[in-house]
C-alpha cells in the first residue's frame, strides 16, 4: 500500500484553544489524557474534517503526552481522519444486520452512481463512501451516518435524493 503524507495547514485559534482547554477541564490535572477523544473532535472539526500528522503532534503537545499515543487512536477509531476526505462521507454500516438488509448493494449502488471506489473521494472532493463497524442502529437497517446524522431504511432512491440534496447544499452535517 503506498504511503502518501498530506500536508495541512495547522491553525490553533485562541477560540479553538479556549474549546480544548475547557474540554481538558472535565478532567484531573493528572489525567489530561482522558480529553483525547474530545480534543481529537474539535482539532478535527477545525481542521477540514481531517488530521495530518502535523495536528496529531499538536494534540500530543497541547495534552503533554506522546505522539504515538494520538496516533494509536486515530488510527483505531474510523471517526478519525487521516487524509483529505470528501465533504459529504457516507459511512454504511457493514455489520450483520445492514448487511442481511442490504447495505453492500446500496454501497456499490452509491458508488457506481458517484463514480468512485469505497474509500475514494469524488474528483470534486464533495462525497466519499465508507464501510464502516456497527453503529447501532440495527433497527433502522441498512443505515449510515452522514455528518453526526444517521440516514436509515435505505433504498436506492433514498439514495439518490441524499446526494441529490448534498448536491444542492440541503444536508446539515453537524448538529453544533
Amino acid at each position: 500500500m503506498e504511503k502518501t503524507h498530506y500536508k495541512q495547514e495547522i491553525n490553533i485559534t485562541p477560540e479553538l484553544m479556549a474549546r480544548i482547554n475547557e474540554l481538558i477541564s472535565h478532567y484531573p490535572a493528572d489525567k489530561r489524557k482522558s480529553a483525547l477523544l474530545p480534543v481529537l473532535h474539535e482539532a478535527q472539526d477545525a481542521h477540514e474534517n481531517w488530521l495530518s500528522i502535523e495536528l496529531q503532534d499538536k494534540v500530543a503537545e497541547i495534552l503533554h503526552i506522546k505522539p504515538v499515543e494520538v496516533y494509536e487512536v486515530v488510527t483505531f477509531y474510523t471517526m478519525y481522519n487521516r487524509r483529505p476526505i470528501g465533504k459529504y462521507m457516507f459511512e454504511f454500516c457493514q455489520t450483520s444486520s445492514c448487511c442481511l438488509r442490504g447495505t453492500e448493494d446500496l454501497m456499490d449502488y452509491t458508488c457506481e452512481k458517484l463514480g468512485v471506489k469505497i474509500g475514494e473521494p469524488t474528483s470534486d472532493g464533495l462525497f466519499e463512501v465508507r464501510g464502516v463497524e456497527c453503529l447501532g442502529a440495527c433497527g433502522y437497517a441498512p443505515m449510515m451516518q452522514l455528518g453526526d446524522f444517521y440516514k436509515e431504511h435505505l433504498t436506492r432512491d433514498k439514495i439518490d435524493q441524499i446526494i441529490d440534496d448534498c448536491r444542492d447544499n440541503k444536508i446539515i452535517l453537524h448538529d453544533k
